[in-house]
């Protein structure tokens, strides 16, 4: 069977998707450079419970100086011994059983489901609903990622889609690669995150159990499913050494999930293309998505974050899309919003820069 009937085969299995057929709501640039609003009927609303991942053009930096920098020193000097760590298991990689390669690999795959079909697209966005056994996997996996508890996870994301580009986005790209990439983590938040950050509604977070279960033992479950399981597994079932283990297995592994991850922050709100909307900042960039399992088409996330597939392409470049729709075979994954193409066409004619192509 050819890919693209499996695709749709898959796509539509058990638990169909809901389209949207017109965008959100947005101010949008006219011609002539006025600011029009297209208003999104009431029908079409297909996510009433979600509206704090919806972005506000409203909202305006306030005039003067940026505060002082404070430095988080802890967490500099544990970021710089990852990495540095992580360097030393670059050497150590051609000397690894091969075994302990495809157990990084896998470790990395898991818990890069763990944020993007977990923390991203399920709990930050609510774009598809999960039953308690993916929900449940999800938890584990996203603690194996170690980046941060899913409800400070999903504040923070829903905080960078309502206020992007400006000082209350926790990682604005604005202030440059560094600081969207990873320098956001190293200081204090600007004051204005926290201030519209504790308006968001974080209800549905706080009434997850699973979420607030894992927030209540987050450190002691990260030291074990982040640093103590993936060491030991390779040591003890297949006699690799304690020293690849833990540089190989644990810091390489762990520092390419998180860089991979933080380009999304940064290359891809600087390098590519804006064919759904020029107007803001992110961008397609099939090199992040790569990395990202699915995540680098930013440009289409940010314009339609209520998309399950956070792409218009679904599987192309993007494992955590057909992770989601075999979930969907398999009975666990459900109500898949998705964006129709009426809806995407036109968005593109409005605010894209030019550059789509038809896939």
């Amino acid at each position: 069977m050819p890919a693209h009937l499996l695709q749709e085969k898959v796509s539509g299995s058990y638990t169909p998707t809901t389209t949207v057929t017109t965008p959100h709501s947005r101010l949008l640039q006219s011609g002539e450079g006025k600011l029009e609003k297209t208003p999104l009927p009431a029908e079409e609303d297909i996510r009433p419970e979600m509206k704090d991942d919806i972005y506000d053009p409203s909202y305006q930096d306030e005039e003067g100086p940026r505060p002082k920098l404070e430095f988080v020193w802890r967490n500099i000097i544990l970021m710089a011994l990852l990495h540095v760590g992580a360097l030393y298991g670059i050497t150590l990689v051609p000397t690894c059983k091969f075994r302990t390669w495809l157990w990084g690999i896998f470790y990395y795959f898991v818990s890069a489901l763990g944020i993007t079909a977990g923390a991203h697209r399920l709990w930050s966005h609510r774009s598809y609903k999960a039953r308690l056994p993916l929900r449940f996997f999800l938890i584990i996996a996203n603690t194996m990622a170690f980046q941060n508890d899913v409800f400070e996870w999903a504040r923070d994301h829903r905080a960078h889609h309502k206020f992007s580009e400006t000082n209350a986005d926790p990682h604005n790209s604005r202030r440059g690669f560094f600081f969207s990439h990873v320098g956001w983590l190293l200081v204090r938040k600007h004051p204005a995150v926290k201030q519209k950050g504790a308006l968001l509604d974080l209800s549905d977070l706080k009434a997850e159990k699973l979420v607030m279960f894992q927030r209540r033992y987050y450190k002691p479950a990260v030291l074990l499913m982040c640093f103590i399981l993936p060491t030991l597994v390779p040591w003890y079932f297949w006699g690799e050494t304690f020293q690849h283990s833990l540089y190989v297995a644990t810091f390489l592994r762990y520092a390419v999930v998180l860089n991979a991850t933080w380009l999304v922050n940064s290359a891809a709100h600087m390098y590519g293309y804006r064919p759904y909307d020029k107007n803001i900042n992110s961008r397609e960039n099939v090199l992040v998505s790569l990395g990202a399992v699915g995540e680098g088409f930013h440009n289409y996330h940010h314009s339609f974050p209520y998309d399950y597939s956070a792409s218009e392409y679904r599987w192309h470049i993007n494992f955590t899309t057909f992770f989601i729709d075999c979930m969907a075979v398999l009975g666990l994954a459900y109500d898949r919003k998705k964006i129709s193409k009426a809806a995407i066409l036109a968005r593109i004619k409005r605010t894209g820069d030019g550059s789509y192509k038809s896939g």
